[in-house]
């Protein structure tokens, strides 16, 4: 059996990396109150926690084409995203959640305005960070994050979720596709653009990413049920106290284990079909059912 590396290690380095690009894409910060302190806001929703796996599969994805040191810009862009996307999610008018990773949540940390204000920002300053790249790279990397994350991708998950329309398995995965699997979808399409990856390598690798999105959505729905709240980082239980539809709740816990079984099998299985060293990625598959966080 093929040995994998040590993701966890990975992980933080990389996790390092990305924490180091992400302040540097703030500065300067404005000689203005008004907007420094927003910049501040930015800064807090940005920094101080998270595992950064999609930027993680920008730049792992991006690797396996000898492209990782292009791919850091696209990294920061998927996750000033991601960012915005929780901030705004953690809004009263959305899920109310007053802790994110661990520490107050921006509308708590700051007011409610500023949190809606530095998800615009984010959500702005992402695509400016993607205008570092050229020509027809620049369109696709730009197409690419645009349709993950609106109205047919993140956006729309969202929507779905604060209004749902069945708890049948099939709702719950075209949600989740939308919500949480759009962004780890286009993480790894953004690192095969920036690689300059063939149509089929492209093909396989979102699959991979598609199928590793759905592990990490019932992965996330076992935590919600089995840890704490300081163990995860975020309220524990909040999505049963919302009456959402989870895969645990479906199928149950040992069925949504043995569903999760299943779907990182899905994904090996399309990493079978990218002729380069897949391993960290397979890695990435084990490190997601095990987490615990």
């Amino acid at each position: 059996m093929q040995n994998l590396p040590d993701i966890a290690l990975l992980l933080k380095n990389r996790a390092a990396e990305v924490e180091r690009a992400l302040s540097d894409a703030l500065l300067p910060f404005s000689d203005e109150a008004a907007i420094a302190r927003l910049q501040e806001a930015m800064g807090y929703a940005l920094t101080g926690g998270g595992k950064r796996m999609r930027p993680f599969l920008v730049l792992e994805t991006a690797a396996l084409f000898g492209a990782e040191d292009r791919a850091m810009e696209a990294a920061i862009a998927l996750e000033m995203i991601h960012a915005y996307s929780l901030v705004h999610d953690d809004l009263p008018a959305m899920d109310d959640a007053e802790t994110r990773r661990g520490k107050p949540s921006v509308h708590k940390q700051y007011d409610e305005a500023i949190a809606i204000l530095t998800g615009d920002a984010l959500l702005t300053e992402s695509f400016f960070v993607l205008t570092s790249y050229e020509g027809a790279l620049c369109r696709e990397l730009c197409r690419e994050l645009s349709r993950a994350a609106g109205t047919h991708g993140m956006v729309g998950g969202q929507m779905m979720d604060l209004y749902p329309e069945g708890e049948t398995e099939e709702h719950i995965i075209a949600l989740q596709d939308r919500k949480t699997g759009a962004l780890i979808e286009c993480a790894a399409a953004m690192g095969a653009l920036v690689g300059g990856a063939s149509d089929e390598e492209t093909a396989a690798l979102r699959t991979y990413a598609k199928k590793l999105g759905l592990a990490f959505q019932i992965a996330d729905d076992l935590l919600d049920v089995t840890q704490t709240a300081e163990e995860i980082g975020k309220p524990a239980g909040r999505d049963e106290e919302m009456g959402k539809a989870t895969f645990v709740g479906l199928l149950g816990e040992d069925g949504a284990r043995a569903r999760l079984r299943q779907v990182n099998d899905e994904a090996r299985a399309a990493l079978g079909q990218v002729e380069r060293d897949t391993s960290v990625l397979e890695a990435l598959l084990d490190w997601q059912a095990g987490r615990t966080s």
